[in-house]
């Protein structure tokens, strides 16, 4: 009997999906696998994320080979240094009523023999795999997103490379904001949770940073760089979310353009409030969108490593039949939880005990009450 696993990444690209991709196909296809299930195991990847799932047809071999790959240890073996993701993605989502392809994925899941399927993604990609194991699909999850945003797991693929990138961008950008006594506003990712915005801020030394869980006064952090100057400090940062509001408005888009899921593409918060912080406080401002820049590039050692765990976890989930769970990094330790938890609620800052309202930054005291032993 042949165990045959699909693989596929869905929704935005970013760092460490090749080094999961790599290690869900080194895992199943190691000979003690084999030797241990008393079969042999194929790894098929699905091109384009839940597109490939949709548009491939089994009987065509040449739809096979544009929507397909057989993966094996040489194809996949260099993956793990790679950004990005080799299978390629998209935001397609079959459960959408515009297309409503969810049959097809099953009937293709079926007819291209997959005796179980791995999902890499967030919580868009993760909500259609819940969803297709709620209807019988032997489905695991593996979290990936650089927002950081989804709960029952303490990382994600692809957000310790991003904020190193927003490190080192904010570092680059010192010397000509140090040099022309200017203000720079840079705004990154963040729909709903400003993880990005918030450690990536504290971590460049940014003198404010702007968050979704916390609405903001321009006035006031117009006052707060103007004090900074009155200091004698040549010139400032600002970080923020793009999906961070002004107190009393909404959101900016780039577009009123809506994906399958309902989302519309974020944008533009860090030019408006450039525009309106240079015209209160009289500075020379300049704004920065670091947009998908965050994805890219290499990936950072850590989530070289959290993939290769998280592919070999997702394998061990298929080889223990425990199907609808996500592979989940929680207290220091690779676990998995049910998908349903997964995508139930995101994971947001806890401005309470994480931010500071009256600056706009990172709260200054780190220490918490020691847990209570039970």
């Amino acid at each position: 009997m042949t165990l045959k696993i699909g693989v596929l990444t869905g929704g935005g690209d970013c760092a460490g999906l090749n080094s999961a991709i790599k290690w869900i196909a080194k895992t199943a296809i190691d000979p003690n696998v084999a030797e241990h299930k008393g079969e042999s195991v194929e790894v098929i990847g699905i091109r384009e994320g839940w597109k490939g799932l949709v548009e491939v047809l089994p009987a065509d071999p040449e739809s096979l080979n544009r929507w397909t790959l057989p993966l094996d240890e040489l194809v996949a073996r260099t993956w793990d240094r790679l950004g990005g993701t080799v299978l390629g993605s998209s935001r397609t989502n079959p459960f959408s009523p515009k297309i409503d392809k969810a049959q097809e994925c099953i009937n293709n899941i079926r007819d291209l023999g997959l005796t179980a399927l791995v999902a890499i993604g967030g919580e868009d990609t993760l909500s259609v795999a819940h969803k297709l194991y709620k209807l019988g699909q032997k489905v695991v999850g593996i979290p990936k997103t650089i927002d950081r945003d989804l709960s029952a797991t303490d990382y994600s693929l692809g957000y310790d490379t991003a904020l190193n990138v927003i490190v080192e961008e904010v570092d680059r950008l010192r010397t000509t904001a140090g040099s022309h006594n200017r203000l720079f506003v840079v705004e990154v990712m963040g729909r709903h949770a400003g993880w990005l915005a918030l450690e990536g801020g504290e971590a460049a030394g940014a003198h404010v940073i702007l968050i979704p869980e916390c609405d903001f006064e321009v006035e006031r952090v117009a006052a707060l760089l103007e004090k900074r100057r009155l200091a004698g400090v040549r010139y400032d940062i600002v970080v923020v979310s793009e999906g961070a509001k002004i107190k009393g408005q909404e959101e900016v888009y780039v577009s009123d353009a809506v994906d399958s899921f309902g989302h519309k593409p974020l944008g533009g918060i860090g030019e408006s409030l450039a525009k309106r912080l240079e015209k209160l406080t009289g500075f020379e401002t300049r704004h920065v969108c670091l947009s998908h820049i965050q994805r890219g590039g290499q990936p950072s050692a850590r989530d070289r490593l959290m993939g290769r765990y998280f592919g070999i976890a997702a394998v061990d989930l298929i080889l223990r039949e425990d199907f609808g769970r996500m592979v989940s990094f929680i207290d220091g330790q690779i676990t998995s939880v049910p998908l349903e938890r997964a995508i139930k609620k995101l994971n947001l800052v806890d401005v309470d005990k994480l931010y500071d309202q009256a600056r706009y930054n990172g709260r200054r005291s780190s220490l918490i009450p020691p847990r209570i032993r039970e």
